[in-house]
């Protein structure tokens, strides 16, 4: 108590100073406006209102998650609120705008311009920059081609001590995987500030010697009215207050000096990512590794002796399996965040410029495209010469594998698609953000079933899962934290446990006789899919920590594979849990694994890698 009292007077004693002072200018600071919430438009309305009926202010900065999901019109509705601002704005989404969007995330910068900004007004630079993650469920990142324009702008700057402020939604702390990335690119600047949001709450942080400052949510929570920060430059220093919007500004709860900032320290003094893993099993090794400039937030495509995989920067790419030699590249028109599926010659995939593209496996000439009404996030399936596959636009479909064409369509899906469906008995089983399951028959597209789990709120659907099925039972784990065993003829619950908090990922044995769930803590287990209630055949605290990447588990040979959202490749005893080797191929988020043989598996992590592991 005596603490917080000493720093209330010293932040009244620095405003006392300040407001001696001329005020060079003053700006407005939105964050997490959660359009899509039961409050989220009318507080954000209420703060442009309180901001147009104030003259002095310059500019607004608003931090993201602007939505708390990109469906729906829930982008459109911000960006019709936010126009009605008599002055300017500045703004970058946050991970809700990334994670939860129906458009592949292509939807922000066509509302707004871009997904990032870089400013200047009255001698300080303002720059903007988001950390995803893209789609998948972990950690913030920040994609290689947004630090790639980050180094680029501060770079092109005319003056390079400039006093510079860095708008971020995420703070830049162990919540980023690649936060250091970020840290290091910075650190040679004069950078004043680090300004994000996320934690809904005013508070004051350090980032390796970098000041760090959370600005509160637009939302009214409880007894705290919806406002936002009001930020009065000096000469000198800074002032951040807190407005409630429409009625009082509150004294100031954080001051700082502006001076001359040198972060050039050593980083060795600051902990930085372990990859000791590595040494302790020095029998894994890379047999190649390529890594490219766009974030990669799809599994990789094994077939005869060719990998091929997709990325953020829309270019499809073929590998030769044996040393990872660059065969062809592709294209698309968009952002590709599909993984892609091969059937001898083709592999098929989809993009947020909302078609689905079918290409030559020997050279990577298009074959056909197929034009769908919404971007395109979905894995697709190719069974029985159809490509099943989902979209944005409330759609499933069959499409002829030959040329592309209709066989039928499901017009029923109220929410977007992004895993992959499970082919079992005549059904195609997928999920979809909108709570539900489906089963549809294969050859008609006939809805067989509907299920969900009765959980409120879009964000607990079985969308991210990829669904498996054996002896007349479907299998899924959602955001509920429990794991679901659901009647493959009639949809009827059969059981549900929480008995292992399970998040989005499930898979099954090549034999089908065993399936497999990873926890969000340390824990792999194979429960028995013949029992009449979840019955484990092992469990095993493999020790990755807290992990929410939606990595599906895959044996083959008798080894069961996974990755993390740290970066890690586990390869484990499929009979006993046994690890039998890790290793950690980066930083970032590692993608749904596909399995070789019992020792070698390819993989691929946000961070743009792709790589062949042998675990001898």
């Amino acid at each position: 108590m005596k603490a917080k009292r000493l720093l209330l007077i010293l932040i009244l004693l620095t405003a006392l100073t300040v407001y001696g002072q001329q005020l060079l200018f003053r700006y407005a600071w939105f964050s997490d406006t959660h359009i899509g919430t039961q409050n989220g438009a009318t507080d954000l309305r209420a703060a442009v209102d309180d901001v147009n009926s104030q003259d002095d202010l310059g500019f607004v900065i608003i931090s993201g998650d602007i939505t708390e999901l990109d469906v729906d019109g829930n982008l459109d509705t911000a960006k019709i609120i936010l126009d009605e601002l008599k002055i300017p704005y500045y703004i970058i989404p946050g991970n809700h705008d990334t994670k939860w969007s129906s458009s592949g995330t292509v939807k922000f910068p066509a509302l707004f311009g871009d997904s990032h900004f870089n400013m200047e007004y009255k001698g300080f630079r303002f720059i903007g920059i988001h950390q995803g993650p893209l789609l998948r469920m972990g950690d913030g990142y920040i994609a290689p081609e947004d630090l790639r324009w980050l180094a680029q702008e501060l770079k092109a700057m005319p003056d390079h001590r400039q006093p510079l402020f860095l708008i971020t939604h995420y703070p830049i702390d162990s919540t980023v995987s690649n936060w250091y990335e970020l840290i290091d690119i910075i650190k040679p600047y004069n950078v004043q500030a680090i300004m994000h949001g996320h934690g809904h709450r005013n508070k004051t942080w350090d980032f390796e010697g970098i000041p760090g400052i959370m600005g509160r949510s637009t939302l009214q929570r409880g007894e705290q009215p919806g406002g936002y920060n009001l930020v009065d430059v000096y000469r000198d220093s800074l002032v951040f207050r807190e407005r409630i919007s429409g009625g009082e500004t509150k004294m100031p709860w954080h001051s700082q000096l502006l001076e001359e900032k040198d972060y050039l320290s050593d980083p060795k003094k600051y902990n930085r990512p372990d990859f000791s893993i590595n040494d302790r099993y020095s029998s894994v090794r890379e047999v190649w590794s390529r890594k490219f400039d766009w974030a990669i937030a799809s599994s990789p495509a094994v077939g005869k002796n060719i990998v091929i995989t997709t990325n953020g920067g829309g270019y499809i790419q073929a590998f030769r399996l044996s040393d990872g030699k660059a065969l062809w590249t592709f294209r698309a028109g968009k952002a590709v965040y599909s993984t892609p599926a091969i059937a001898k010659t083709s592999v098929v995939f989809g993009c947020t410029d909302s078609l689905v593209y079918c290409l030559d496996t020997r050279n990577g000439k298009l074959k056909w495209t197929y034009k769908s009404g919404a971007p395109i996030l979905a894995v697709p399936v190719i069974a029985n010469k159809t490509v099943y596959i989902g979209a944005s636009d409330g759609k499933f479909r069959a499409l002829n594998l030959r040329n592309g064409k209709l066989r039928w369509s499901y017009d029923a899906v109220t929410g977007f698609v992004e895993s992959k469906p499970f082919i079992y008995d005549n059904l195609v089983i997928f999920g979809a953000w909108d709570r539900n399951l489906y089963a549809l028959d294969a050859k008609t597209g006939a809805l067989t079933w509907k299920w969900n789990d009765g959980a409120k709120g879009f964000l607990y659907s079985p969308a991210a899962v990829w669904p498996v099925a054996t002896r007349g039972k479907v299998f899924i784990s959602a955001p509920d934290r429990y794991m679901s065993c659901i009647n493959a003829g009639d949809g009827s619950t059969l059981w549900r446990s929480n008995r292992y908090k399970v998040r989005e990922t499930v898979g099954i044995s090549e034999d089908g006789l065993t399936v497999f769930a990873r926890t969000m803590w340390d824990t792999v287990f194979a429960i028995d899919p013949s029992a009449d209630s979840l019955e484990t055949i092992w469990v095993d605290s493999v020790g990755y920590g807290y992990d929410i990447d939606p990595s599906m588990p895959v044996e083959k040979g008798g080894t069961l594979f996974f990755g993390t959202k740290d970066g890690y490749v586990y390869a484990l005893d499929a009979e006993t849990g046994e690890a039998k080797g890790i290793h950690r191929m980066g930083v970032a988020l590692v993608n749904t694994v596909v399995p070789l043989d019992n020792r070698r598996v390819v993989a691929t992590s946000m961070d743009g890698k792709v790589v062949l592991l042998n675990f001898e």
